[in-house]
């Protein structure tokens, strides 16, 4: 599986926010644009699905920009990664015709539990 631009920059988006969450500092998406390098069009549409998921909470005016909408300790890679990815499985065996008999598919299961196991156990308050 090959984790998305969007799924990484989001990831650093979140971290880079969870950094200010303590102080209950409102970043801007241009101001984490230009901290973390991501493009500033990409940024704005993927800070608009974690809004839309409820990761963060958006101010709007002069000084308005976006905040985490819980503790970095309550948000984990997977919420992140979930918001972004449509899928997280490295393969998916629900549309093949030999899901039944596969000799492989224990494989892929044990694959995907595993990245799945791996982003929930990580919060944005390990990361920062």
């Amino acid at each position: 599986m090959r984790i998305s631009k969007r799924a990484q920059y989001g990831l650093r988006a979140m971290v880079f926010l969870a950094k200010n969450y303590r102080q209950g500092k409102i970043a801007s998406v241009k101001t984490i644009s230009k901290k973390e390098g991501i493009p500033f069009e990409f940024l704005e549409k993927i800070v608009l699905q974690f809004e839309k998921a409820k990761l963060v909470k958006g101010k709007k005016g002069v000084s308005g920009g976006y905040i985490l909408s819980k503790s970095p300790k309550k948000i984990n890679a997977n919420d992140v990664v979930s918001v972004l990815e449509k899928s997280k499985k490295t393969v998916d065996c629900s549309f093949c015709g030999r899901k039944t008999k596969c000799a492989t598919k224990d494989v892929w299961s044990k694959l995907n539990k595993a990245l799945s196991n791996t982003l929930k156990s990580i919060t944005l308050a390990e990361l920062i």
